[in-house]
């Protein structure tokens, strides 16, 4: 076809895709060699993102049970004998402590002590019975354990102060106790004594939350024994950054380490949890993972585009007689770049969409079987990460055909034509 000298070849022209589609129909088995290279690489790097935020999602659920800002403090038993006292003695905590850290500790926004009902609890309902948590709390416990209230209420100040015997139920418990009826209003029986039931909740911690019940931790202490000791607190640090919970964590070791006689560096004495921290650690895991996935996927796409980028080469090669006919009759090195990277990019970009499709399909397929995992659910690909991978595909098959593009823009028409 010739084409003159002033004649400028647009992207869109009709007659340069018939040509296109004529040299794919004349090496089907070559293009497909090529696309698949392309596909499989961007297959893989949409599955392994895919996994990656999967992966991600299993972990930060196991972050919801509890708000990313709380921190924990749990009694343990030291490690290090101190001022007269041996290694291995029980730290315990008690309403004096918490008064403490309430009264003297900046930047805490939420405080609560907690305590348990140990040995087998039995709460009842007239004819049902189960096994249940029984937990003792203040009223700021909801904002620590990131409670929802389905309906009712929660523990409030005044169940404290008058140490009501009131109960909020877990959604669980609730279902296995009263089933669709409503259950406000109504007593329970825990442990021989009478709840009256003032609200149920749902909490994302897991199963465990859910079947259990909160009542106030005066009354708790009152009824069912050692009315001066608290088995854990609870507490959220508000907008602290981490380095200023990290303070927090700091402050309060040293209070507890001067009021209950072990040594400020012995963790074991007072395990002090800090979620904040802990999931800082683990958004930067996962993104060190993104960067490695990127890398590896990258790596893999490459690989094809060299495949396409040593077919192109090849391509130029037959048509290099062809080529020179083109230039001595007028045709421009721009167009002849043109062409060339018009049919890398096409086959690029149709081959990487085949595998982007592919990839969101599997991914879907998959996680209609694992979405009951605790570590790894909904496994998908957000739209920026398409779009992030569209203009990878449009860079990738420019890159490919550039080269031989350019080599073909080189070509002489004498030397052309005297190729066999």
């Amino acid at each position: 076809m010739a084409v003159s000298p002033n004649q400028k070849t647009p992207m869109f022209d009709l007659d340069k895709w018939q040509e296109i589609f004529s040299t794919i129909r004349k090496n089907k088995l070559r293009t497909f060699l090529t696309g698949f290279s392309v596909a499989w690489g961007i297959l893989m790097l949409i599955i392994l993102l895919g996994a990656g935020e999967g992966l991600q999602h299993g972990t930060e659920n196991q972050f919801k049970g509890d708000a990313l800002n709380s921190v924990w403090v749990i009694p343990g038993k030291t490690s290090i004998p101190f001022a007269g006292y041996n290694a291995d003695r029980e730290i315990k905590l008690h309403n004096s402590d918490f008064d403490d850290i309430k009264k003297n500790i900046r930047g805490i926004e939420n405080l609560s002590a907690r305590k348990y009902l140990n040995g087998i609890t039995r709460v009842s309902y007239k004819d049902k019975t189960g096994s249940f948590g029984v937990l003792g709390c203040l009223p700021d416990e909801k904002e620590a354990e990131q409670i929802e209230i389905l309906a009712g209420r929660f523990i409030n100040k005044v169940d404290v102060m008058e140490r009501r015997k009131v109960a909020c139920l877990g959604r669980d418990m609730k279902i296995e106790l009263f089933g669709d009826s409503d259950p406000m209003g109504e007593y329970i029986n825990i442990n021989g004594i009478s709840f009256l039931v003032v609200g149920y909740y749902m909490d994302e911690g897991g199963d465990r939350d859910v079947r259990r019940t909160w009542i106030p931790l005066s009354t708790h202490q009152a009824v069912f024994g050692n009315p001066n000791n608290v088995d854990r607190l609870a507490m959220t640090t508000g907008d602290a950054t981490i380095d200023e919970a990290n303070v927090i964590v700091t402050q309060i070791r040293e209070r507890l380490a001067k009021r209950l006689d072990f040594d400020p560096t012995d963790e074991k004495a007072v395990f002090i949890r800090n979620r904040a921290e802990f999931y800082q650690k683990f958004a930067s895991l996962f993104a060190g993972i993104r960067m490695f996935i990127w890398f590896i996927g990258f790596g893999t796409i490459c690989a094809g585009i060299v495949g396409v980028s040593n077919i192109m080469m090849i391509v130029v090669r037959e048509r290099t007689k062809e080529i020179g006919i083109r230039k001595a009759l007028g045709a421009s090195s721009s167009s002849i770049i043109a062409l060339i990277m018009q049919e890398s990019i096409f086959i690029t970009t149709i081959a990487g969409y085949i595998g982007l499709t592919l990839g969101v399909l599997i991914l879907e397929w998959s996680g209609n079987f694992i979405s009951g995992s605790d570590y790894f659910s909904n496994p998908e690909v957000d739209i920026q990460v398409a779009i992030n991978a569209t203009l990878l595909l449009i860079f990738t098959g420019s890159l490919a055909g550039f080269f031989p593009a350019l080599r073909a823009s080189r070509i002489q028409p004498v030397n052309a034509l005297r190729e066999e």
